[in-house]
């Protein structure tokens, strides 16, 4: 790993910089280089490259909108022996505390990012030449991603719809049935999505989406802050609707009255909030379900139980 990390990034410098973490997934660490510290997540997994690959333009379309701090990424590189490296600019994190109001207005800003550039397209439609303010991010219609992001180290299903009903339903929920069908073959989840599928739209009414980027996997342990406020990292974006960043928010916790006070000061409830959200919920319920067995079953089971009532 050392010498492809020096060979790549043109260092004579690579000394641990004592900072090392990472989740069930992946391993990081930091090192001094000749271009100042860095972070250097690893993965041994032969699909580490299209997971790196996807949390890189994650990570570059969040730092696109100028809304919310993100670490910088900066090269993925495939290891001779087999897996993948991302290197990163180094901060200094620690766990989210007294920043914790400021990332609820600041995901919202994220949220409505792209509802803002397309106001103001159409505010500008008859205004010719084009702002230097439109030159980073372009407004986005559809639902999806330009590349495949993996929500752990399973790809997400990214293609662009029109709808976001659909999308959900198939890009979402069905791939995870898929997997759970091919290891498990469980009827009663067979079953009870059959029937879902047909309740989902009514769970929705006539509700205007517009996509708006998400961060896709906002867990309390990919949120930091630093001195100069917070941070969040590892992401596995697309565009979908806001309201699915929380779903798995409020599933394990690290997340104060605060933080969900900021955000919906700037995006309210909408009616059937509540019910969408576990709709949400199950997708990640379904998705631990399928990286780590069984023992995410019976809350993945229960929701659509309940859903379908």
């Amino acid at each position: 790993m050392e010498a492809a990390l020096k060979r790549e990034l043109g260092t004579s410098v690579l000394r641990p910089a004592g900072h090392s973490g990472g989740g069930c997934i992946s391993h990081g660490e930091s090192f001094h280089t000749d271009h100042g510290r860095l972070y250097v997540k690893s993965n041994a997994r032969p699909e580490a490259r299209r997971m790196f690959d996807g949390e890189m333009a994650s990570l570059t379309a969040i730092l696109q909108t100028h809304t919310v701090k993100a670490p910088k990424p900066m090269k993925v590189i495939d290891l001779p022996e087999g897996g993948a490296l991302l290197v990163m600019e180094h901060l200094d994190m620690r766990g989210l505390n007294r920043h914790s109001e400021k990332l609820g207005s600041q995901l919202a800003d994220l949220h409505l990012h792209n509802q803002k550039l397309g106001d103001r397209l159409k505010k500008d439609a008859n205004t010719v030449g084009k702002g230097e303010e439109h030159s980073d991010i372009q407004f986005v219609e559809k639902f999806g991603f330009h590349t495949v992001t993996c929500c752990g180290y399973l790809p997400q299903v990214n293609e662009w719809q029109q709808d976001w009903v659909t999308f959900y339903a198939r890009q979402r929920i069905q791939p995870q049935m898929d997997m759970i069908e091919k290891n498990s073959g469980d009827r009663e989840a067979r079953e009870l999505w059959a029937k879902l599928q047909l309740k989902i739209p009514s769970l929705f009414g006539d509700m205007e989406i517009i996509p708006a980027l998400l961060h896709g996997d906002l867990w309390g342990g990919n949120v930091a802050e630093d001195d100069s406020g917070p941070i969040i990292f590892d992401p596995a974006a697309f565009y979908g609707h806001s309201e699915y960043e929380l779903a798995i928010a409020g599933m394990f916790g690290g997340f104060s009255g605060s933080f969900y006070s900021a955000y919906h000061s700037k995006i309210p409830k909408a009616p059937g909030f509540d019910k969408r959200l576990k709709l949400y919920q199950l997708f990640h319920y379904m998705n631990h379900w399928n990286h780590f067995g069984g023992g995410y079953r019976g809350s993945s089971i229960n929701i659509m139980k309940n859903l379908v009532k």
